[in-house]
């Protein structure tokens, strides 16, 4: 069953619902009313009646014999001439009757009253005249009336809401029905399908998460070819050289020189390197990388890092200056993944400086999102050409190189990014690249303190 069709069902019992209970309602009321006003004029003469005749079932003995001569002795109905009583038994069964009274006419349109003798009913009386006959038409007459156009206006009343609900209940499904053929073709495999937004309600929010997730589909679909296809592309050049190496030296029949190993060891080594490279971005994507995390001098840290790369940077003569708050620049990190993650970074640097370049790196702490939160802020920068501002959203991406033509020897693999932006989140930090084409670059990279001092 359709939303709307349980939205118009739903709406439609409740109209129905309220509809009869006004309507029962209403005849209550109003029958209640009349009854109230036909026996506040006929009530104290009922009474007399009832009160006279009871105190002849006591007086008798607990027994209506002889009632009848009772009632014509002591002439009941002698105020008006024109009215007449019926007595019935508890069983209604007649005891008396006006030889003038209509049976029928007395119990239609005559007031009914019970006689009780110690809160026991011992008869039933009815009494008629014609002001009571036109008071219990009168009283009949509106009841049917009312009920009657009571019943009349809850029918037109219904069938108007009705057709009212039902527009309602298209108009609020209306959004859904233009989310659906989108989420068939979702799940038919049309990864990216965008819907429109028709509203900013809660209706429209959901239209904003399916295409968002829709689009975050098409992008984890399309990393997915293309990491399939940049690992094939990466380890196809290096299984090349190894097959034509260990080809030719095949063809040749001569003994093999250890010299001649050497560009298939060098070839493994990088199919290695992949592998391995590989390896830790899919667990620090996973959240499964291992972390030993102690208390780690930022300081130090990039000191042994840059002594590391030194020989590369005085080679292209870049001056590399470390500056640092007069605070010890703790935090709490795992040191062997922080290493790996500033040294790609730093040969990154010196690779794009050119020649007589420089590359500063700055340790400052600021204020978190929380108040008690302090980050520390690694800043690397360098006056390199710049990249592109097409090229930023994609840096982290596995296999991205800004330079297409630039070979792997001397570009490398395309890793190291993706892997030290994971290393960096593992530890709940954050990394971020700022470029000027022309002027420089700047990855800055911030991580939790552990302590403000």
């Amino acid at each position: 069953m359709s939303v709307s069709r349980k939205i118009f069902i739903a709406m439609a019992s409740f109209i129905v619902v309220m509809s009869v209970v006004f309507v029962l309602t209403t005849h209550l009321v109003v029958r209640e009313s009349l009854g109230a006003i036909v026996e506040s004029t006929k009530g104290e003469q009922m009474d007399a009646l009832s009160a006279r005749l009871a105190g002849y079932y006591k007086e008798n003995g607990s027994s209506w014999g002889g009632v009848r001569q009772f009632v014509l002795h002591h002439d009941l109905l002698n105020a008006d001439p024109n009215a007449s009583i019926v007595l019935m038994s508890k069983d209604r069964d007649p005891m008396y009757a006006d030889d003038k009274a209509d049976y029928g006419l007395v119990k239609n349109l005559g007031f009914e009253r019970e006689i009780q003798v110690d809160r026991q009913t011992i008869a039933y009386l009815y009494y008629y005249d014609p002001e009571a006959a036109n008071l219990k038409k009168l009283q009949i007459g509106i009841s049917v009336s009312v009920i009657f156009l009571l019943t009349a206006s809850a029918v037109l009343f219904v069938l108007i809401s009705l057709f009212i609900a039902y527009l309602i209940s298209k108009w609020l499904t209306a959004p859904l029905r233009l989310l659906i053929p989108a989420i068939d073709r979702l799940g038919q495999g049309e990864l990216g399908i965008q819907t429109p937004v028709a509203s900013a309600d809660e209706y429209g929010k959901f239209a904003i998460a399916f295409n968002d997730m829709s689009s975050r589909l098409r992008q984890g679909e399309d990393i997915r070819r293309n990491l399939v296809a940049d690992v094939a592309h990466e380890l196809r050049t290096p299984l090349t050289i190894v097959r034509g190496k260990l080809d030719l030296l095949q063809q040749s029949g001569q003994s093999i020189e250890p010299e001649g190993l050497l560009p298939l060891q060098d070839e493994l080594i990088r199919l290695t390197r992949l592998v391995d490279d590989l390896h830790q971005l899919s667990l620090a994507e996973a959240k499964r990388l291992p972390l030993e995390r102690r208390p780690t001098n930022m300081l130090e840290l990039l000191r042994r890092i840059i002594d590391r790369i030194s020989q590369d940077a005085d080679d292209k003569q870049i001056d590399i200056s470390l500056a640092s708050e007069p605070e010890s620049p703790t935090v709490y990190v795992d040191s062997n993944r922080m290493t790996q993650v500033f040294l790609n970074l730093l040969v990154n640097a010196i690779r794009y400086t050119p020649p007589g370049g420089k590359v500063n790196i700055a340790i400052t702490r600021e204020k978190g999102g929380k108040e008690a939160d302090v980050l520390l802020r690694i800043a690397i920068a360098d006056n390199g050409p710049g990249i592109s501002p097409e090229h930023l959203p994609n840096l982290f991406n596995r296999f991205y190189r800004t330079d297409e033509a630039r070979t792997r020897n001397s570009g490398g693999m395309g890793l190291g990014l993706s892997i030290a932006k994971q290393f960096v989140l593992a530890h709940e930090g954050t990394i971020d690249v700022q470029s000027i084409v022309g002027e420089g670059t700047t990855v800055i990279v911030t991580l939790p303190s552990t302590s403000q001092t």
